[in-house]
């Protein structure tokens, strides 16, 4: 692999795991998420307070701090400008303060319009197998050719 940090398309197999990559998203880190996303604070993602008032057990992460979550793990592996599209499916709220693991399964790769595409299966999912968030994703590798 070069200097490159990342794979190259021609390394990339269908059936091919990315990750799992563990985290864990914090209050500390759902409030800072939330003043630099400018989102008015107490709301349901900071204060139990509210998140019971909308029908939740607890303060949640927001669904676009998730989104960003699965986006960095998958441009940590890839590339930074490696992620073309990312469609998501939320299942169910995500807990603060949890082991959030995030993976992906490559099921299929093609050439097209000179790109070379990688399609996977994402998925955010709790310890015990909670399935928080899934979706697919469309990565651009370089060619180890070029």
């Amino acid at each position: 692999m070069a200097d490159r940090n990342g794979p190259y398309f021609e390394d990339i197999d269908l059936g091919d795991e990315i990750g799992p990559v563990e985290l864990v998203a914090t209050d500390e880190n759902v409030i800072n998420f939330c003043q630099l996303w400018g989102n008015p604070m107490p709301n349901r993602f900071t204060s139990q307070e509210m998140a019971e008032a909308s029908g939740l057990p607890s303060p949640i992460v927001p669904g676009v701090m998730s989104m960003a979550i699965m986006s960095q793990a998958l441009t940590d592996w890839a590339g930074p400008e490696a992620l073309k599209d990312l469609d998501l499916v939320f299942r169910q709220p995500v807990p603060h303060n949890k082991p959030l693991l995030i993976s992906a399964t490559v099921t299929d790769t093609r050439q097209e319009d000179g790109e070379n595409l990688v399609e996977c299966d994402v998925l955010m999912m709790g310890e015990a197998g909670e399935r928080y968030v899934g979706g697919t994703a469309l990565i651009s590798l370089p060619s180890n050719e070029e």
